[in-house]
């Protein structure tokens, strides 16, 4: 065969699959070793299960027609059975403890770190093989151990190398879901209109209150066009569910008051005593904080859930970093009966990546307003001045050069972004954002290949409605 291009396979990597070297391996490798030191000083002990699990076993998705449902990568092996790779280690272990009952202690106090997969469409930051790094137990059903699982979370972070007020983690209950959705006439076997409903609470961190609303009504079509089908409540049911969703604001017993009225004192007892677990464990309410918002994904989660968010200078969300929750149901599914279990997992992939991310985004300079008249300086100083109240660091040009001179200043300044309305953006009542860190990544990537260049450049710039400038700039750091 003769070795000519048409011959030759095309060096790629898979789509959502990383390669990891040098400093990044090193970070990650480091990170599981602290982390898991926390969790053997608090008593888990070590467990290694295999990255393939009979997708019966794994619970999550089941046959369908010809393979499993998506979401997980599937094989069918020479016995005719559907091996699928793991898509978290809590599965893994609900097997595990299930296979091995009788011999293991109760409780059952157990860590893990490995990687796992997911067969979901590949995103920024969204990838489809990560590091997860986990402590469970099994066997306890009091309240205490889900707050002991928020403090380990707490402590395996500091470990982490992230100081106490640089994270935050944010629990709920399902049980407050499922008490709100009882009030409003949505029964208990209508399962497809509750996981509609838990879906859009899960995604008001990206979408805020208008999109969940969306969610919760007839639909929400997104950027690219895409409709998402809501859970069809109607305007009574969408405003309970919303006071719900908003009424976390304050330390945890504001929050506890407030969601006693919404959902009754049953649907909170065990939010109290992990209150009052915390609160013995030395975690306060910036370490820890009630959070309605945080519901979770999964669909095994039974009680308690718990979600850890780092957080940046400013106040500024680096995104979620970990989470859990209570998942009484899951070894039952083996056993035929109910085995209590709770457990936290630290993204350590996601956590890397944050952590540099964070890094460089505290090197940065301020975002840069740029003064393209003279006489209307006060509206720059105006924009620096809302960007620096929602903790943006930001000021206004205040010399006589014109814009070239600006962007060069805003360059030396190392500003990350570079805020620009003239009269044209005036007139449309819009601002240009110029992402500054982008463009220079752009340039030094792309050289002489000047189409390539052009075409990737039309990232650099976009322009937001004045309204939503705080918004806009926020979105462009992240």
């Amino acid at each position: 065969m003769s070795d000519t291009n048409a011959n030759r396979p095309k060096p790629r990597r898979a789509r959502g699959l990383m390669d990891r070297r040098g400093p990044g391996l090193a970070l990650e490798r480091g990170l599981i070793q602290r982390i898991a030191k926390v969790y053997e000083t608090w008593g888990f002990e070590p467990l290694e299960t295999p990255a393939f699990e009979y997708a019966d076993a794994l619970g999550k998705f089941l046959p369908d027609q010809d393979r499993p449902n998506e979401g997980v990568f599937a094989l069918q092996d020479d016995d005719e059975q559907w091996l699928a790779l793991r898509y978290d280690l809590t599965a893994p272990l609900a097997r595990f403890v299930a296979e091995n009952f009788d011999a293991l202690p109760k409780p059952y106090r157990r860590w893990a770190a490995g990687p796992v997969w997911r067969n979901e469409k590949p995103g920024p930051g969204r990838f489809r093989e990560f590091w997860q790094c986990d402590a469970d137990t099994v066997g306890a059903a009091s309240p205490a151990a889900d707050a002991e699982m928020i403090a380990v979370a707490c402590a395996g972070l500091e470990a982490a190398g992230v100081k106490r007020g640089g994270y935050q983690v944010k629990f709920s209950t399902r049980k407050l879901l499922d008490a709100v959705l009882e009030n409003i006439g949505i029964a208990a076997d209508a399962y497809s209109t509750r996981l509609v409903v838990l879906r859009a609470i899960d995604k008001f961190d990206r979408l805020g209150r208008q999109g969940v609303e969306l969610l919760l009504g007839d639909g929400r079509k997104d950027e690219s066009g895409d409709f998402t089908k809501g859970a069809g409540l109607d305007a009574k049911q969408r405003a309970a569910v919303i006071d719900l969703v908003m009424a976390g604001a304050g330390s945890r017993g504001d929050v506890l008051a407030r969601l006693a009225k919404l959902a009754g004192e049953a649907a909170i007892a065990e939010l109290r005593e992990i209150d009052a677990a915390l609160s013995a464990l030395g975690m306060d309410d910036a370490a820890a904080a009630i959070d309605p918002t945080i519901v979770r994904g999964l669909e095994y989660y039974t009680g308690a859930v718990f979600e850890a968010q780092l957080i940046g200078e400013g106040g500024a969300n680096f995104g979620s970093v970990g989470g859990g929750g209570r998942y009484d149901d899951l070894v039952s599914r083996f056993r035929g009966e109910r085995i209590p279990a709770t457990g936290f997992s630290i993204g350590v992939s996601r956590l890397a990546a944050a952590l540099q991310a964070q890094a460089a985004a505290e090197a940065d300079g301020p975002v840069v307003v740029l003064v393209m008249d003279q006489a209307r300086i006060a509206d720059a100083l105006g924009m620096a001045a809302e960007l620096r109240a929602a903790g943006v660091r930001a000021e206004a040009y205040l010399g006589g050069g014109g814009m070239k001179a600006q962007l060069k200043y805003a360059d030396k300044r190392a500003a990350p972004v570079a805020v620009i309305q003239g009269g044209d953006e005036l007139a449309k009542g819009v601002v240009t954002l110029k992402d500054l860190k982008l463009g220079a990544r752009i340039a030094s990537e792309f050289g002489e290949d000047r189409e390539a260049y052009a075409k990737a450049r039309e990232k650099v710039q976009q322009d937001a409605p004045r309204a939503q400038l705080v918004a806009a700039v926020k979105s462009m750091l992240g």
